[in-house]
């Protein structure tokens, strides 16, 4: 008994099925009856071009089987727009409806990157944001904060509609729920300096990065460090800082605030709350050419504090032209 097999609707249809090279393939796949079924009325459905509501059915099955089938999600894509075409539909609204239906497969399959290019194809045929656009990224946040293909498809949303001047206080909830959360972290920096890049150019957010009003700078800087006060030893706001910093062209700005967490380096690193303000403050050392200073900073990541990364840290030492320390 066939789902499709049995079904009249699909009588007209002879299913084509996979060729795994011959009667006795080396390494066949072992697909279930079902699934395998479903795929030869698939391929003989896309050999004689067929855009039907039928096909969004079949599509939808084999979706719920395997959710990473890339052409899949294409050919139903394509069915989608020319079946609105064919019956005159009110293409916002077969949109929504579809969207409504992904909003379920998302959030059920997180890590699946073909179904956000799916849902950004669909978004590039209307010509506003949804109006539940925003709560339900808001809703795969809550599950997955760091979910790489959540971000990477909500940074072409702000940049096709334009969302520059709302997406800080989103940020700011994020990063006050967990100030470690590096994708928040990153994506600030994107809606701040981001907009101001053609991705066309081929130039990166460095290249264009000084059109930025000084207000911004003063703002981003007090911000970052009263978030590095929260939790010294998290990376992220200190890679922020630096990258604004850089936009003025000197760390030396913030000298004194990352002394503030190196402890006392001739004691052995006594009283220090982060290897990463170690690490920002041999950059000033060597910025005003105090190669000694720095390289003790350099000496005590090495020896006590990441010890994991001794060759990279006698690698900086020795840029500084001073020699390697032992664990």
């Amino acid at each position: 008994m066939g789902r499709y097999s049995d079904s009249e609707e699909w009588a007209d249809i002879t299913p084509i099925a996979q060729n795994d090279g011959g009667p006795n393939p080396l390494a066949a796949i072992a697909y279930t009856e079902e699934y395998s079924e479903a795929m030869g009325y698939l391929r003989a459905i896309m050999a004689k071009n067929e855009k039907s509501e039928r096909v969004l059915d079949l599509t939808e099955h084999i979706i719920s089987m395997n959710p990473a089938h890339y052409t899949i999600w294409l050919y139903r894509a394509n069915t989608l727009f020319e079946l609105q075409k064919i019956n005159q539909s009110n293409l916002q609204e077969d949109i929504l409806e579809e969207l409504h239906w992904l909003d379920g497969i998302s959030l059920k399959h997180l890590k699946n990157y073909q179904i956000w290019h799916h849902r950004q194809t669909l978004i590039t045929h209307l010509s506003t944001l949804p109006p539940t656009e925003l709560s339900f990224l808001a809703q795969m946040f809550a599950k997955d904060a760091k979910n790489y293909h959540v971000w990477s498809y909500r940074q072409w949303l702000v940049r096709h509609f334009s969302l520059w001047d709302t997406e800080l206080p989103y940020i700011e909830t994020l990063l006050t729920s967990d100030v470690r959360n590096n994708s928040a972290w990153n994506h600030r920096w994107f809606v701040l300096f981001g907009q101001h890049v053609d991705p066309s150019s081929g130039k990166g957010m460095d290249e264009v990065g000084n059109i930025v009003d000084e207000d911004v700078l003063d703002r981003e800087v007090q911000y970052t460090t009263e978030k590095i006060r929260l939790a010294p030893q998290n990376q992220s706001p200190w890679n922020y800082l630096r990258g604004l910093l850089r936009k003025r062209g000197s760390l030396l700005e913030c000298k004194a605030f990352a002394e503030e967490f190196v402890g006392d380096m001739e004691g052995g690193g006594d009283g220090c709350r982060s290897s990463h303000a170690l690490d920002f403050f041999a950059d000033c050392m060597a910025e005003e050419k105090e190669a000694e200073k720095a390289g003790k900073a350099l000496e005590l990541l090495a020896k006590k504090f990441d010890p994991i990364r001794r060759n990279y840290w006698n690698y900086r030492r020795g840029l500084l032209g001073l020699g390697a320390v032992e664990a």
